[in-house]
């Protein structure tokens, strides 16, 4: 599941022209066709991904985003265990 095209509104649609190889890693690659005679129209269609800015995950993000609230809804259920369930004998007869 996903979105369509004709879903995106217009001002979120990014036109051909925005999207310019220079300052990207991509001009190196343009420079190392042109030089062998090549073209390649569609390189402007992978500057998105140099253009964007990316997210990098370290480890504190990593304990602040799924283990530390974990670790708070487990200590929350065992404590609800423990004060509101009735305590077992163990099993034994």
């Amino acid at each position: 599941m996903g979105y369509k095209w004709e879903d995106i509104p217009e001002k979120y649609k990014p036109h051909w022209s925005t999207w310019k190889i220079e300052g990207t890693p991509l001009e190196d690659v343009q420079k190392k066709l042109n030089a062998k005679g090549l073209h390649n129209p569609w390189l402007r269609n992978e500057v998105w991904m140099y253009k964007m800015p990316h997210r990098h995950t370290s480890i504190p993000k990593i304990f602040r985003r799924g283990i530390v609230p974990g670790f708070a809804i487990f200590l929350g259920a065992l404590g609800i265990e423990y004060f509101f369930l009735p305590k077992s004998d163990g099993g034994h007869h």
